[in-house]
């Protein structure tokens, strides 16, 4: 069974916008695109940057260090220089709570 925990609420993700949230004892970038709430882990694959410092373009987070590109959906890389996946989490809404499946 998948152990989610709360990270924030729905009203604190913007739409087309990432934002950081402690979860658990790691960091996830929460993205909301088209409605819908993604996370990923806030760490660049490509060098370790804060990946949730970077924009949103579409269904794409861009790294603000090197401008590595990640699907927010799945992790998986879209351009270099990062050549391996972010790491990505599920997510469910319980009334206005966001919950992420807890990182391990």
């Amino acid at each position: 069974m998948t152990d989610y925990i709360k990270v924030t609420t729905v009203n604190e993700v913007c739409e087309g916008q990432a934002k950081v949230f402690e979860a658990g004892d790691g960091r996830v970038a929460l993205c909301k695109v088209n409605g819908t709430v993604y996370a990923l882990a806030d760490v660049c694959t490509h060098d370790g940057g804060p990946l949730g410092e970077g924009d949103l373009d579409g269904y794409e987070i861009i790294c603000p260090r090197h401008g590595a590109r990640f699907d927010v959906r799945t992790g998986a890389v879209l351009a270099f220089p990062a050549i391996m996946p972010v790491d990505s989490y599920a997510v469910k809404l319980d009334g206005d709570d966001v919950l992420v499946e807890r990182p391990e």
